[in-house]
């Protein structure tokens, strides 16, 4: 079969490499029609690099045809149309059970100590093949993958893989209070779904972003939208009180815009052999941290800061004394899918679209483009929000 490959910094090829297998009785095998580039993977791309190995399969945002099902797999069968959630989780043990399927105790990654496993992200979660491929192997599909209808397109379930309910989490975990203020930091795909979300429930939702496509696409959904620049902060008080907002997603996350300090780092653990680049990035700060800092100063006295960009240095400063005097809640972590698809797939598969899953996608082709499409998506080049590939297409 094709798939996207890693193959070192910034570089990723499209190659032919063996057909998945069921492995264990739990397993499933799906064909891919479609599966979705995130902006996590552009941390692979281009930060996360010492825990990757050239042709490692990339993907995490997938869906597509059961085509085969282990001994164990009773609740699927050949023919069914799934979306396939980026952790790998058991559904039955201590964590799975209270909600935090992230946290999977039979798919943690022990040996890195990290949580559950995710499809195509690095040895630091397991180093299980992804599914920006013809064919997927998904572990565990006697718990993971959504069973979805077959009359709406496939972009109207794509996102539920991660970045939809990613966005609810993170504005769940914003605790906004009712009729408040959330400001979101960021407007990628997850930051346009966070700030939708937020004016579909009923708050006042200002976002900041240095892109002006980005501000006009989240303008369409009563969004509020300010550029990016070094008196935001002020400027958000300035807009509600003189407090700041209530509460405040960070969807942006390590390769922050206006970071110097962190981006030389990164640049410099990206020139180290690989061992030694882990030890740094497991011991020192090597995130770019203006958003996360920017949102940790705007946001009110008391109010909630929600952490859905992705971070990945150990010992990143932060301004504990200020954290604390302001009295700042802070919550963060990978998305808990299983846990908010109910709550989601009435607002997918409503017909008046209230979250715009229909006009996120600005780029789909085939698998053969991946490597253009890696590059436009990393430079936000002609309006890249969100790449979608079709594995079926054929350039």
């Amino acid at each position: 079969m094709k798939a996207v490959t890693w193959q070192g910094k910034e570089s990723v090829s499209v190659e032919v490499v063996p057909d998945p297998v069921i492995q264990e009785p739990t397993d499933a095998i799906i064909r891919v029609t479609s599966t979705a580039v995130c902006g996590s993977d552009l941390h692979l791309y281009g930060v996360l690099m010492p825990y990757m190995k050239p042709g490692d399969i990339l993907g995490h945002e997938s869906m597509g045809i059961v085509e085969e099902v282990g001994s164990a797999v009773t609740n699927l069968k050949k023919g069914d149309r799934v979306v396939i959630p980026f952790q790998i989780a058991c559904g039955s043990c201590f964590m799975c059970r209270q909600g935090l399927q992230t946290q999977c105790e039979v798919t943690q990654v022990r040996e890195k100590g990290m949580g559950a496993q995710l499809f195509g992200f690095s040895e630091l979660y397991g180093s299980v093949p992804g599914g920006q491929a013809e064919y997927l192997r998904v572990p565990h599909a006697d718990y993971g993958p959504i069973k979805v209808g077959s009359e709406l397109p496939d972009h109207r379930y794509l996102f539920l893989s991660d970045i939809l309910p990613t966005a609810w989490q993170g504005v769940q975990y914003a605790n906004v209070p009712d009729g408040g203020t959330l400001a979101v930091y960021g407007l990628g795909p997850v930051g346009q779904f966070a700030a939708r979300i937020g004016t579909h429930l009923g708050y006042r939702v200002i976002a900041v972003e240095p892109e002006e496509e980005r501000r006009k696409l989240a303008a369409q959904y009563g969004v509020e939208v300010l550029d990016l620049h070094k008196d935001v902060a002020d400027e958000l008080r300035e807009m509600t009180d003189g407090r700041g907002p209530d509460s405040v997603v960070d969807a942006v996350g390590m390769e922050a815009h206006g970071s110097p300090v962190g981006k030389a780092a990164q640049t410099v653990v990206g020139l180290l052999p690989d061992k030694l680049a882990q030890k740094a990035m497991e011991t020192a700060g090597t995130d770019r941290l203006s958003a996360l800092h920017g949102a940790l100063d705007a946001v009110r006295r008391g109010g909630t800061v929600s952490l859905s960009g992705v971070y990945g240095g150990t010992a990143s400063p932060m301004p504990l004394m200020n954290m604390f005097d302001k009295q700042l809640n802070l919550r963060m972590g990978q998305c808990n899918v299983k846990r908010w698809v109910d709550d989601l797939i009435p607002l997918v598969e409503d017909p008046a679209d209230p979250l715009g899953v229909t006009n996120l996608v600005t780029h789909q082709a085939g698998l053969d483009d991946a490597p253009e499409l890696y590059r436009k998506f990393q430079e936000k080049e002609d309006g890249c929000i969100k790449v979608v590939f079709q594995p079926g297409i054929q350039n």
